[in-house]
This record gives structure tokens, sequence and C-alpha cells, in this order.
């Protein structure tokens, strides 16, 4: 039973994932730091507010709606998705195309009786498995 569970435990996918979570954690936590100490103040000398709308409500009927803390939560989203885009996915998404380019895709054309795209130098559909004779390309004198 341990045995098992021991084999479980040190799969590389469990040991990536747990190691993944515990990162992503840790930089939730900078992320979030950076949007309420730098971010989220500016905003606040921009509109007067001290960076703080937690005393923004309104009464109606002597119901009070303390919208001030949605504007919070909704600023600090907004910031923390921006900081994301602007200083990970963007320049991830730029070294990725630059380091590891795609490769080019083999072309294709369409299976005789399914109408799935094959590529060309295919003898048999993958999905309707029907024979399919091979394109020969003529070498151009």
């Amino acid at each position: 039973m341990l045995k098992g569970f021991r084999d479980f435990m040190m799969r590389g996918n469990v040991v990536d994932m747990a190691v993944g979570v515990v990162i992503g954690a840790a930089f939730t936590g900078v992320v979030t730091g950076f949007v309420s100490a730098f971010l989220t103040p500016l905003i606040g000398v921009a509109v007067g507010a001290a960076g703080d709308f937690k005393g923004y409500a309104f009464h109606i009927g002597g119901v009070i709606f303390p919208y001030g803390q949605f504007l919070n939560v909704l600023i600090a989203f907004v910031l923390t998705a921006a900081v994301l885009y602007f200083f990970v996915v963007l320049p991830v998404t730029k070294a990725t195309a630059r380091y590891l380019p795609k490769k080019p895709k083999a072309p294709k054309r369409p299976c005789p009786e399914c109408l799935t795209e094959i590529p060309e130098a295919a003898r048999r559909c993958a999905a309707c498995t029907a024979h399919v004779e091979p394109i020969v390309l003529v070498a151009q004198r």
C-alpha cells in the first residue's frame, strides 16, 4: 500500500504540478504586493482618494451599499491583469517566438472519402481509414 503511494508521489507530473502551485502562489504574492504598494496608490493620487475607496458607500432605505469595496477589488483585478500581461505574458510570448520558432506545417489535402484534412504524403486517412493515393510531386526542371 505504501509502495503504491510512494510511486504515485514520485511521478514526475505530480512533483512538477506541486512545484508549479507553490511558485504560482509565491508569484501571486509578488504581483499583489506590487499592485497594492505602487499602482493602487497612484490611482488614488490621480482621483484624490489616497488609494483607498473602502469608505465609499450610499444608503437606500436604511441599507448600506459599500461600493467602495467593490471599486478596490475591481481596480486591484484590472491592475493585476495588466501587470501580468505586460510584464509576464507579453515578454514570454516574444521570447518564445524568437527562441522557439514554430515548425512549418506539412501541406495538407482533403481525404476524398470523408473530407478530413490529411497530410499530402499520407497513404491512409486517420479519420475514416480509407486508402488514399499519395500526391507525387514532380521536380521542376
